[in-house]
C-alpha cells in the first residue's frame, strides 16, 4: 500500500505556537485554507483510493479540496488524531513545548513513558497502527491520511525501516507537509519522501531543520 500522511493546514493555534490538541479543536486560518486548496495539485500524480481524517476539524477542512476533486467520502477515525498534550494543553512557552516533544522522542527508548496527564507511546502507536491496518485490509492501493505533525513524526520514526528517530527529531513537518511511504503492516514501511524531498537522497538536506514549536497544533 502507498501511504500519504498529510499534516493539516495552518490553524490559529499554530500562529500562536500553542499545544492545542483539543477535540474538535480550531479551524484553519486564511493561509491554512490556501494550503488545503493546494493539496490536490500536490497529489496530481497519485491515484488516491481512500481518504481518512482525524476527529479534529482541521483535518476535515484540509481534506475538503481533495474530497471535492476525487469524490471520495472521507473516513473519520480517532486513531489518527494528534498526540494528547495532557498537562501541557494550550501552553506555548518553551519549557512546555520542550516537555511535550522530548516526551514523544523518548518513546523510541521507552514507549511506555506517559505524556504528563496524557497518553503513552504504546497507546499512540496502537491506535495509529489500527487505522493503517484497517486501510490495508480494505485493499486500497493508495491512501491519503490527513493527520497531525507530532503524531506523524512519531509514527514514522517508529515504523519506517529507512528513517530513524534522529531524522524525525531533526526535521519538521510543515502545514500540509506530506510524507509518502510504501509497504504493509506485515513487511514494514519504507519512507519514500518527506515534504517532497527524497528520503536518503541528496535533497533531504534541503528539508527545513526545525524545533518543535507548533508541531502538535
Amino acid at each position: 500500500m502507498r501511504l500519504l500522511l498529510i499534516r493539516h493546514g495552518q490553524t490559529p493555534s499554530n500562529v500562536e505556537g500553542l499545544l492545542d490538541t483539543r477535540i474538535p479543536g480550531p479551524g484553519l486560518t486564511e493561509l491554512g485554507f490556501e494550503q488545503a486548496a493546494a493539496v490536490p495539485a500536490a497529489l496530481a500524480g497519485e491515484t488516491v483510493d481512500a481518504i481518512y481524517v482525524s476527529v479534529q476539524v482541521r483535518t476535515h477542512l484540509t481534506s475538503a479540496p481533495l474530497v471535492d476533486a476525487t469524490g471520495l467520502v472521507p473516513a473519520e477515525r480517532a486513531g489518527i488524531r494528534e498526540i494528547q498534550s495532557g498537562d501541557y494543553e494550550m501552553l506555548g512557552d518553551e519549557k512546555s513545548v520542550h516537555g511535550y516533544m522530548s516526551t514523544i522522542f523518548a518513546w523510541t527508548q521507552d514507549p511506555d513513558t506517559r505524556m504528563p496527564g496524557g497518553e503513552s507511546g504504546t497507546e499512540v502507536m496502537d491506535r495509529y497502527n489500527a487505522v493503517i491496518a484497517e486501510a490495508y485490509e480494505a485493499g486500497y492501493g493508495t491512501v491519503a491520511m490527513f493527520s497531525h505533525g507530532a503524531v506523524i513524526r512519531a509514527w514514522v520514526g517508529h515504523n519506517a525501516l529507512n528513517v530513524g528517530p534522529d531524522f524525525v527529531r531533526d526535521n519538521s513537518l510543515g502545514n500540509t507537509g506530506i510524507v509518502v511511504l510504501e509497504g504493509s503492516p506485515e513487511t514494514g514501511w519504507t519512507a519514500i519522501s518527506w515534504m517532497g524531498a527524497a528520503v536518503g537522497g541528496p535533497s533531504v538536506d534541503d528539508v527545513a531543520h526545525a524545533g518543535p514549536t507548533g508541531e502538535s497544533a
